[in-house]
């Protein structure tokens, strides 16, 4: 019997290494992605490619091109496989706090009501099935920015004697805090995909990333921090830097890291759980740390300027603390560094 991995955003960063590694391990993978990311940031951060690549390469997977806020279209893909999806992962989302001011209607519609349409399939389809959903750390608005940070050379710290200083962990409030808009819908999201777990008990995981990057990253402007900053220094494209001094700090964790977090999650589920997972202590920089390293990486200079204004709700120092994660699957460790993503990022900016 078939056993079937659904990928939502499936030609995206995530979706697409969500494919790659379930395919691997077995799977026939359906993929759900209309290209919703060119139309958010422009044909430059087009998902197409990636889309072709995976059914050129990926020989049991078939794609549908569903809009995720078309709940019925959504359904029927999931009538189609019924029970045999033995698990979700759901990556598809608008991920840009900046351009979800543009359009809220849009954002909220496909990362609030979205998860929602996809959620309801599967409890009336496949709901034993592992659902893995992507959230972010936005959801926890700007609360981060109270901590008490100190100023270094390159980037802002936070006193290691701090309960903090190996990481934010889950227990921070996501209440009176500015979120964006984006992370007003991903908390409507985040806190959807726990409530089906604990209400309906089905299998669910809301994973709150830090900064998920790769090789395979469609950086734009407004979304895909690295990418789109080795994209600039190779290319010669001026780079724009918003606020704090460019000592703003993320923690970044490769795709195959997270990814593998997934494949750890689908062979231990539980139910309504919640997870900080990013590059942690692991794997962070600064902002003019990145720009160190994409200029020693590709011999380059970045020609960029900088603004004094920072992005509404932005943060300033985020750092995963990723301990609860790994005491609850303690096979899962990371694969890359910091130097190691960036050098994959520059080979395939370059390749």
């Amino acid at each position: 019997m078939k056993k079937i991995a659904l990928v939502t955003g499936s030609a995206g960063l995530i979706g697409s290494e969500s494919c790659q590694r379930f395919h691997a391990e077995g799977f026939d993978v359906v993929g759900l992605d209309n290209d919703m990311r060119a139309y958010f940031f422009g044909a430059g951060a087009s998902t197409r490619d990636q889309k072709n690549k995976l059914e050129q390469t990926l020989a049991r997977y078939t794609h549908h091109g569903v809009d995720i806020r078309d709940a019925a279209a959504v359904l029927e893909v999931f009538k189609q496989y019924g029970s045999a999806i033995k698990v979700i992962v759901h990556t598809a989302a608008q991920p840009s706090h900046d351009w979800a001011a543009k359009e809220p209607f849009t954002d909220f519609g496909v990362n609030a009501t979205g998860t929602l349409h996809v959620l309801e399939a599967a409890r009336l389809t496949c709901p034993e099935a592992p659902f893995i959903f992507t959230s972010t750390n936005k959801v926890y608005g700007d609360t981060p920015n109270r901590l008490p940070l100190v100023e270094l050379e390159k980037r802002w710290e936070i006193a290691a004697d701090h309960p903090y200083f190996i990481g934010i962990d889950e227990h921070m409030s996501i209440d009176q805090t500015k979120h964006s808009l984006f992370g007003a819908s991903k908390v409507a999201a985040d806190v959807l995909v726990q409530e089906y777990g604990r209400y309906f008990g089905m299998p669910t995981m809301s994973m709150r990333g830090g900064c998920l990057t790769g090789p395979a990253h469609a950086g734009a402007e407004l979304h895909g921090f690295l990418s789109y900053l080795m994209k600039c220094t190779v290319s010669g494209t001026k780079y724009r830097i918003f606020g704090y001094k460019g000592k703003q700090v993320r923690d970044n964790i490769h795709a195959h890291d997270l990814v593998e977090a997934f494949w750890q999650f689908y062979q231990a589920p539980r139910s309504g759980v919640v997870y900080n997972l990013g590059g942690s202590r692991h794997s962070n920089c600064s902002m003019l740390e990145a720009i160190d390293f994409c200029e020693a990486i590709s011999g380059k200079k970045l020609d960029y300027e900088y603004l004094e204004d920072n992005r509404s709700g932005d943060h300033i120092w985020y750092v995963s603390d990723v301990r609860r994660f790994q005491a609850d699957y303690p096979q899962w460790q990371y694969r890359y560094g910091i130097r190691e993503i960036f050098t994959e990022i520059h080979a395939a900016c370059v390749g």
